[in-house]
């Protein structure tokens, strides 16, 4: 190996270590606050790793937080949302790709341009619209306006991949009796398996992560999703870092082991809604 190919090697290295440093950098600093005593956390000099480890925080998380029940509320309406948004992006994107109807390029051009519109500058009329249907502190009233804002992404990634499968495919399955429906569920969608998963990690983790319209249009501590819940968090005299480091690193695992068991598709969807369509 030549002196510039190898500088080059070392150089792409660093830069990759550094990228890598300074994506994961936070996570450690999170981890390492968790595992300390309120005492540490406030003691001077700054100790960057703790002198005794423990996992006090992490049974705090749950002893003195209704922690369990945030959980439960993110689970329920991600996973809702998900696989609605899924459902009505299939059917839709699947029209966008092979039925020719008037106007359609512009109506993906509007559906398209809901996704450029900032959430907060909506979210005064979405809680009158809420109230007024009597959805406030209400799964339903969460997994409403979810879906709303996720299905244009999901349209577009999608779009994206039906566009790219072969009509030869639809023709032999119209042969063979299938209707347009079932061509849809039983060759299509199995062909886009990846611009589902891709589609529905964006979905899902979008909606673990959102805050504002959580945090709007509840406000009883039962219904409240994990995000809010942990800006709750509360200390007699201070803020409790450690537990509020311990509840954070929890609430990441679900989208890591997601991520993790999908990352193939996930890596192949990208790609494909990148340079498809």
């Amino acid at each position: 190996m030549s002196g510039r190919r190898l500088r080059g090697s070392l150089l792409f290295g660093a830069l990759v270590a550094l990228v890598v440093a300074y994506s994961l950098g936070p996570y450690a600093w999170t981890l390492l606050t968790s595992l300390k005593t309120e005492r540490e956390l406030y003691q001077f000099p700054v100790t960057y790793l703790p002198h005794a480890p423990t996992l006090l925080n992490y049974v705090h998380v749950f002893s003195g937080n209704p922690f369990g029940r945030f959980l439960l509320n993110s689970c329920i309406v991600a996973v809702t949302s998900t696989v609605c948004c899924l459902f009505l992006a299939t059917l839709a994107s699947y029209a966008f790709a092979r039925l020719r109807f008037p106007g359609s390029r512009i109506l993906f051009i509007a559906i398209l341009t809901v996704a450029m519109i900032p959430l907060i500058t909506v979210i005064v009329p979405l809680y009158v619209l809420v109230r007024d249907l009597g959805l406030l502190n209400t799964y339903g009233g969460l997994i409403g306006p979810y879906i709303t804002w996720s299905l244009p992404v999901a349209i577009f990634i999608l779009t994206a991949f039906f566009r790219e499968i072969p009509r030869d495919l639809e023709e032999a399955a119209a042969i063979d009796g299938c209707s347009r429906v079932e061509t849809l569920f039983r060759v299509i969608a199995p062909l886009a398996a990846p611009g589902l998963v891709t589609a529905g990690i964006i979905v899902f983790v979008n909606t673990w992560n959102e805050f504002l319209v959580a945090l709007t249009l509840t406000s009883s501590t039962e219904m409240r999703t994990i995000t809010v819940g942990i800006s709750l968090f509360r200390g007699e005299f201070a803020f409790p870092w450690g537990v509020i480091s311990a509840a954070v690193l929890l609430a990441t695992v679900p989208i890591v082991v997601l991520i993790l068991l999908g990352q193939r598709l996930v890596v192949r969807g990208l790609t494909a809604g990148a340079v498809k369509g």
